[in-house]
């Protein structure tokens, strides 16, 4: 029998027993109590309280502007509506980099505030001294390499990353550092396959990937991505398992209708 069945609740441990038997793991971004209800019903494993919000949710073009409040207002919904699966929350832009006690105690803000099982943070070797704080609090990390959008505006792009032999080294080392340091997971997004696969093998904790092949010990996607609740977003890693804009707006838009045309309410939609 699967990990993923017996389980009625995940935790870090389980993840990595669920690498060890080979057993992929399944995670997703929610934002919201409604949603994260069905995702959690649904047996997703890990549950990514992104700072993804700041798009899908927020409008704004990319993760920097979102906050600390932001962030704990959403994990505090999710939270709420989950019964078994790891709650991850994203430390957004400007709350942990280049100052290891501000990053401390922005952790203990999500922690304290939200009661999420573990927090997320971009970066390597530049954030170590963050990491190594926020741990030393008994605060479980997920790491988050390759493409980072909140560094976006150094990179310029949102290009594959790491094709070069010079990043990918940087990557594997940076991948490494987070294990020894003792980070649960790590999320690789658009790497080359092979590289997300030699991460994978190397490391003893769980890869999860975004556009990192299916070489990895699990996938993540942005829940409104896969869903087609937003459309103008279409890289190749994306699938989408519903076409949710479309009927949502029909069903709308049928709303609308029989508002005017006065058949909503009808006699038995009344008191």
């Amino acid at each position: 029998m699967s990990v993923h069945k017996e389980i009625k609740r995940v935790t870090t441990h389980v993840l990595s027993e669920m690498k060890l038997k080979g057993e992929k793991i399944s995670m997703l971004t929610a934002y919201d109590y409604s949603m994260a209800r069905l995702v959690d019903e649904a047996g997703v494993d890990v549950i990514l309280v992104g700072d993804s919000a700041s798009n899908v949710m927020a409008g704004n073009e990319t993760t920097l502007p979102i906050t600390l409040d932001h962030m704990i207002y959403h994990g505090t919904s999710v939270v709420k509506a989950v019964k078994r699966a790891l709650v991850v929350v994203d430390l957004p832009f400007g709350t942990y980099q280049g100052n290891s006690k501000e990053a401390l105690q922005s952790a203990i803000r999500i922690m304290k505030e939200t009661a999420a099982d573990a927090v997320k943070l971009e970066g390597g070797a530049e954030v170590l001294e963050s990491v190594n704080r926020i741990l030393s609090a008994g605060i479980p990390i997920m790491g988050h390499l390759g493409l980072m959008p909140q560094s976006i505006h150094r990179f310029g792009t949102y290009s594959v990353r790491a094709k070069e032999e010079a990043e990918a080294e940087k990557l594997l080392s940076d991948a490494h550092l987070l294990e020894e340091a003792g980070c649960f997971g790590i999320v690789l997004e658009k790497i080359p396959a092979v590289l997300g696969e030699q991460v994978a093998s190397e490391l003893k904790i769980p890869i999860i990937g975004i556009g990192a092949g299916g070489g990895v010990d699990g996938q993540v996607l942005v829940l409104h991505d896969m869903l087609g609740i937003t459309q103008e977003f279409s890289p190749r890693f994306l699938r989408r398992y519903h076409n949710l804009a479309a009927e949502i707006k029909g069903a709308v838009g049928n709303y609308v209708e029989d508002v005017k045309s006065r058949s909503f309410p009808n006699e038995k939609e009344q008191y």
